[in-house]
């Protein structure tokens, strides 16, 4: 309300219940949803989500397992790494639900190994650590 201007400002929006509370729960980080690639730029893709919700995939995450890259009218699953009510901005990703699926094939491999390995016990070094003063005392 402007008294020193005499107006009043009405808005027919303020009536709706804002849909992006909803989208806050259904599109919350690290969900994984389906979409449709609906535009390309140097910059990232435009996805289309379902309820006509739209979110933007920088380039360095539209990667593909095999190493190409998605194009217009692909389908694909898309990870939520950035969800932002106020600026109503959705940022995706691709490429990072396989790699976190890699990165703990890699550190699940990376145990294995370290349990499988052959570990050295004192008892083992000190019976070369003997030897090994005998054979440089004889040396002597």
């Amino acid at each position: 309300m402007d008294v020193e201007g005499r107006k009043l400002n009405l808005g027919h929006k303020q009536t709706n219940e804002n849909p992006w509370d909803a989208h806050e729960e259904k599109y919350a980080i690290d969900s994984i949803h389906e979409g449709t690639v609906k535009d390309k730029s140097d910059k990232g893709l435009i996805v289309s989500f379902e309820d006509n919700v739209e979110a933007f995939v920088p380039s360095r995450f539209i990667v593909k397992e095999d190493g190409s890259k998605l194009a217009k009218g692909d389908v694909a699953q898309f990870k939520v790494i950035e969800f932002n009510k106020e600026f109503r901005r959705i940022v995706a990703s691709h490429t990072s639900i396989f790699k976190a699926q890699e990165e703990k094939n890699v550190k699940v491999a990376q145990q294995k190994s370290v349990d499988t390995a052959e570990k050295t016990t004192l008892g083992d070094i000190g019976g070369d650590l003997a030897a090994l003063k005998k054979k440089m005392e004889g040396g002597k």
